[in-house]
């Protein structure tokens, strides 16, 4: 297996100490004495590419894998997410779930490389402020919850994502139903003669061909972060992607993707499919349709491997664990949260009481 390139530390200039990223002065800042380190972003010579999607899943070449600095992993036997950080972090706990179980991490091969990634925008005050502004929001959560769920677990981790593009070209045929109405006429419960309009459909086959580029599809590569609450915080902006350099993640986690590239390339031709699929069910004229049938080939296919910024909470109420997630770029958040059954008694109980008075003071 390949070793992992060692990099110069980025050393403060008054103490000495390692310098991490600090998203507030996008810099890398001594977090003892708060000094701001020379940059070392100028460095960057490479450039954001797209890489042949069939190339790589062939065979990702050796020097298209690794960290390009020397990192740690350790790999959590609750949550099973692959942490890397750098040597001198002592890792205590899981970020993600807060686990202790946690086990150092060797593998065979040396993971594919990410060339981009989405620096932290948001510092910790911003998003522990952007916390508590959740928390206001939880009317049915217990009153405790916010000096019970501790605001200073929350850390902040550069999540694994995969990118696709392609081009798609696809021809759909389908049955086109046009309305129409017809007279109807009966005989009602006093056996008078009454007539109604009765909708009918009116078939006929059509047919069409559509022509789309699917640009930067993400497919996330965790398995340490709910998925329901990463979509709820996506999207990531792509297009403000920087070239991938070891300065970035100074101080910081990163998860190691553990859905690979050959995975998340069939979750992405399956999420195109179902858009192209709606896309050419919207041409299909007519007022309805059926039989939609498409036939859809794929050409100019790329990818990227991307670091996206996310900041996690993990607090325990009572006998469950909650994780909220908070997008380190556009501060869009969701999280799980406890339910007050207080509450939720008084919430039925009031909705009860107003369906009670709408039903006395309609009879009056």
């Amino acid at each position: 297996m390949p070793e992992a390139v060692a990099r110069d530390k980025f050393h403060c200039p008054g103490c000495g100490a390692d310098a991490h990223w600090n998203p507030a002065k996008q810099a890398l800042v001594c977090p003892y004495c708060g000094a701001v380190a020379p940059g070392r972003r100028d460095e960057a010579t490479g450039q954001i590419e797209e890489h042949d999607l069939a190339a790589a899943l062939r065979d990702a070449p050796d020097s298209a894998r690794g960290w390009k600095a020397t990192r740690t992993s350790v790999k959590c036997q609750s949550c099973q997410a692959i942490s890397v950080f750098d040597p001198a972090r002592v890792g205590q706990r899981c970020d993600f779930c807060g686990a202790a179980q946690l086990v150092p991490y060797e593998q065979t091969r040396a993971p594919i490389s990410p060339e981009s990634l989405l620096p932290f925008k948001l510092a910790e005050p911003a998003v522990r402020d952007l916390i508590r502004e959740w928390y206001g929001r939880l009317w049915l959560a217990p009153d405790a919850l916010k000096s019970r769920a501790l605001t200073d677990t929350v850390r902040g981790i550069y999540v694994p994502y995969w990118t696709f593009d392609a081009q798609a070209d696809a021809a759909w045929t389908a049955e086109s139903g046009y309305y129409y109405y017809e007279t109807e006429y009966y005989q009602d419960q006093n056996g008078r003669t009454v007539s109604r309009q009765v909708q009918r459909v009116r078939w006929q086959p059509s047919a069409g061909e559509i022509h789309h580029f699917f640009d930067d599809q993400l497919v996330p590569g965790t398995r340490g972060v709910n998925p329901e609450l990463l979509r709820s915080v996506e999207p990531f902006p792509t297009k403000e992607l920087v070239p991938y350099e070891a300065t970035f993640l100074a101080g910081w986690v990163v998860e190691q993707y553990q859905v690979d590239l050959r995975a998340a390339a069939e979750r992405s031709r399956q999420e195109m499919d179902r858009q192209l699929h709606s896309l050419c069910a919207s041409q299909v004229p007519g007022d309805t349709h059926r039989n939609l049938q498409v036939d859809a080939d794929y050409h100019d296919q790329t990818f990227k491997h991307v670091l996206c910024p996310v900041w996690i909470l993990t607090y325990v109420y009572g006998p469950s664990s909650y994780q909220v997630v908070i997008n380190g770029y556009t501060g869009a958040i969701a999280g799980r949260y406890p339910k007050s059954w207080v509450k939720i008694l008084l919430l039925i109980l009031a909705l009860l009481a107003f369906a009670g008075g709408v039903v006395f003071f309609s009879r009056r």
